[in-house]
């Protein structure tokens, strides 16, 4: 940390959508100081003043394609897989803690962060905001409770520019509620749904929706004959996730090398 005990804070991807509110965000939060707006090589925005493009006016922190060599205490990574593990390999280079929230990581990507952890911090989370994490921990409490009456279904909704479907957050909750109920999800999960086959029992369907402007919405329903229970979390703004994001950074700064997830910031 810096001298005057504030976080020193990097953000890859500065100058895409979720990037630009995490810089804004940054900027107004006392426990941080933001040392380092990052993008890839090639990016028509490198050089640009971070502050500015995020609407703050000149904060003194242009975009870069490297960490400075002063280093940083965190770096907050919402990009594609690629991007993230580049910055993965140049943050445990350097001994930088990393809050990752990219999705759409395969089996190698996940082994890779596994692997980083031993030497470095990290919190990974499909989905850094508080409600989705409740949301998560609470829907496997209640398919547990109901049994194996109940049907599963959950439904996501985002943007038409998200690149992967489902959600990384509807396959945390599909794996939490598996993990609940004693379903195997390999088996049990149904991606989309089509033909004139029955549903399943002990399937848990997984669909996704992708329109327009929508900023990301879950809803788990749990039914059996007669009645049912809907769980859902709506994000309304980009800015629940870079608060989450946020906290996550604050909480990690100083931890012992080890992979961390959202329930372990929020102490759940």
């Amino acid at each position: 940390m810096t001298n005057n005990n504030k976080i020193r804070v990097a953000i890859n991807g500065a100058a895409g959508r979720m990037g630009r509110r995490l810089v804004a965000l940054a900027a107004e939060t006392p426990e941080l100081e933001l040392v380092a707006a990052l993008e890839s090589p090639g990016n028509s925005q490198l050089g640009a003043d971070a502050g500015e493009l995020a609407g703050l006016g000149r904060l003194g922190v242009k975009l870069t394609e490297k960490l400075p060599p002063a280093g940083a205490d965190v770096l907050i990574d919402f990009s594609l897989p690629a991007g993230t593990l580049a910055r993965l390999a140049e943050c445990s280079a350097a001994g930088v803690a990393m809050v990752i929230g990219t999705t759409g990581l395969d089996r190698a990507a996940e082994e890779t962060i596994a692997a980083a952890a031993r030497k470095i911090a990290i919190v990974k989370a499909p989905n850094m905001s508080v409600g989705v994490n409740v949301l998560l921990k609470t829907a496997a409490q209640v398919a547990k409770a109901l049994g194996p009456d109940y049907d599963v279904e959950i439904v996501e909704s985002h943007h038409r520019f998200k690149q992967d479907a489902p959600s990384g957050t509807a396959l945390a909750l599909a794996r939490a509620i598996a993990a609940a109920t004693g379903r195997d999800l390999a088996a049990d999960a149904c991606y989309g749904r089509e033909g004139t086959s029955p549903r399943r029992p002990g399937e848990i369907g997984i669909h996704a929706v992708r329109a327009g402007d929508i900023v990301g919405e879950h809803h788990v329903y749990l039914a059996a004959l007669g009645e049912r229970i809907e769980l859902g979390h709506v994000a309304t703004t980009r800015d629940t996730f870079a608060r989450g994001a946020l906290r996550a950074a604050i909480w990690l700064a100083g931890r012992p090398a080890g992979l961390y997830s959202m329930t372990d910031v929020l102490g759940l």
